[in-house]
Parts: C-alpha cells; structure tokens; sequence
C-alpha cells in the first residue's frame, strides 16, 4: 500500500514534504544543485575578493598574483573614472540573473513531478528550462516595472507633501523627533507595502514554470492562490531569507588578503570557509526553491483544485516496494489549522 502522509498547512507541513521530495531524488537534485546553484553561491562567497582585486589594484591581494592574472589592471584599473569598475559588477549582476532563472526553472519542474511521485529525469529538466527561461524573464521584468512604478509614485507623493509643507509656510526641523518619526513612519510604510506584494507574488516564478503562464497572469494567479496561505508564505520567505541572507554576510568577510596567501598558495582555512559557505547556501536556495512549489501544491489543495480522491483511488492500487520510499505515488492529505 502507498504511504500515507499527515501534512498540516504551516510551514513545517511544507519543509517536511520538501525534504520528502529531495531526499527521495537526492543524485537528481545533487546534479541540478551544482549544476545551477553552487556556481551561484560560489560566486556570492568569493565576489568581494574578486571585487577587491579590480578595485585595489596595489592592495595585499594582487601582491601575490599581480604578474599572473591582474598585469592588464595596471593602467586601466588607476583611473577612478575607467568604465572597468563598473564592468565586473555588470557582469556579476547578468551571471547571477541568468544562473538564478535556470536554477528556478529546473527545479521547480523537478519539485513538481517529485510531488506526485513521477520519475525525475536529468534530460527532462534540462529540457524545460528551454521552455520557461523566457516566461520567467518575462515574468521578472513586468515584477520589477511594478515595483519600480510603486516606489517612483510613493516619492512622488512624499516629495509633493514637502512641496506643500514648504509652501504653507512651516519650518522643517530635520533633527527634529517628529521629522525622525514620519521618515520611519514613510520607510516602514513603504517596506510593508513591498513586503505584501512579494508574499502575493511568491507563487507567480512556479505558476510560470508549471503552468505555462508569463506576464501578469502568473501574478494575478498568485495572489489568488496564496489566499489563507499568505503567514506560511512570510514565514517561509523570513526564513530562507535570513538564512541565506546570514550566510552571504558571512562569506562577504572572506576577502583574500596576505595573510590568506602562503607562499603563493591559498591558505586552507580559506579554502576551507568558501567550502562550507558555498555548500550551505547551495542547499538553502535548493531548499528554498523546492519549497515554494510544495507551498504552491497545498495551496491548491487548500483551493480544492486538487483531486485527491482520484488520486487515493490510484495509490491503493499500488504496491509499494521497499527500495521505492518516497518515489511511489502517495496521497498527502492537508489539515488546516
């Protein structure tokens, strides 16, 4: 007989089929893992040395690898105004973009047919990230149109309000308690309102990848779905978040200095930090991709489009085989709370 899942609808419902669905396809998220994730948290830990080396051409960094890698910084790097300072960030910036949307996209597919139990296959994710790249890039621009839209019109507002302070005549005391207030006030306004619509948003990269939606639609159905799921949301984007968020503080203090260098060779307590940062976030953002489209199933199921009496009447009919735990087809019912 199949096995039968207790799940309720809160976060830890959500990790626990998370880790369900990765450790019962452990070699097949290992292999998309380094393939689309290590090199983005590899590139996280080992940015600020990078950047440094651009930047401080004379520093301790390049003492000891100026004549191999960096001879070609001599003159350019010198000129605060050399378009090369602003180039390697670019860089960076499109290497993480591009990496982070084939991450998602093989994932989420992965994630999604481990959910009911279907053979992953290496190929077939391989595959559709040939067909969401685009949808999710589209997807992302029109988020970021929004948002930027909504941060533009918020300053618009608050700059019109100091026009017409000023205008009315009063004084501004900028050190003042109350000036001080209202900014905070005008800040915690403006993150909250940002905050709501990444939770309302939070499902909208899976609708893209499961879905074959891109545009506004993924957000519309997003926001739909997330409906009594929205604390799960929070709570699972504060808690990747700060996770992640930690590491990469962590692994931005790992800039390569001479104490790091001996006698021209990397020191193994370096090695041995990027090692361990790379590794965490790697299975943190895997975690967190994973789980997003597992919050995307029970939010489903919460909204009844799910037919798990279908599905029951199918997994009773199946054998479960004792080397097949965690891949056959399993029912997972949702108990709200």
């Amino acid at each position: 007989m199949a096995t039968h899942r207790i799940h309720g609808l809160n976060l830890c419902g959500v990790l626990s089929e998370t880790k369900r669905i990765i450790g019962a396809h452990s070699r097949h998220f290992l292999a998309l893992s380094v393939l689309f994730l290590l090199p983005l948290s590899f590139s996280a830990v080992i940015y600020p040395t990078l950047q440094t080396a651009f930047s401080e051409p004379n520093s301790s960094v390049l003492s000891h690898f100026h004549r191999s890698f960096y001879f070609f910084l001599d003159n350019t790097v010198s000129n605060p105004q050399n378009p090369h300072l602003f180039l390697f960030p670019l860089v960076y910036t499109v290497f993480v973009f591009v990496f982070s949307l084939l991450a998602t996209a093989s994932v989420t597919y992965s994630a999604f047919h481990g959910f009911y139990g279907r053979p992953v296959k290496l190929v077939s994710s391989l595959k559709s990230v040939l067909y969401s790249v685009l949808p999710l890039f589209v997807t992302f621009v029109v988020i970021d149109v929004i948002v930027g839209l909504i941060v533009l019109g918020f300053g618009v507002f608050v700059g019109l309000v100091y026009k017409g302070v000023k205008i009315l005549g009063f004084e501004i005391d900028y050190e003042s308690n109350y000036f001080l207030g209202f900014a905070v006030f005008v800040m915690v306004l403006l993150v909250s309102g940002l905050i709501y619509l990444t939770v309302e948003w939070s499902l909208a990269y899976v609708v893209v990848v499961v879905e074959s939606k891109w545009g506004f639609t993924p957000l519309k159905r997003s926001a739909r779905l997330i409906k009594g799921m929205r604390w799960v949301a929070l709570a699972m984007m504060m808690l990747f978040g700060i996770l992640i968020g930690l590491f990469a503080m962590a692994a931005s203090s790992l800039v390569l200095n001479a104490e790091s260098v001996q006698g021209g060779w990397l020191s193994w307590a370096f090695v041995l930090q990027t090692v361990v940062y790379s590794g965490f976030m790697t299975i943190l953002m895997l975690y967190s991709v994973a789980a997003h489209t597992v919050l995307y199933m029970y939010c489903k199921a919460l909204h009844g489009e799910l037919a798990f009496d279908i599905a029951a009447e199918f997994a009773r009919e199946y054998v479960s085989l004792p080397f097949d735990d965690g891949k056959v087809p399993h029912v997972v019912y949702v108990v709200p709370n």
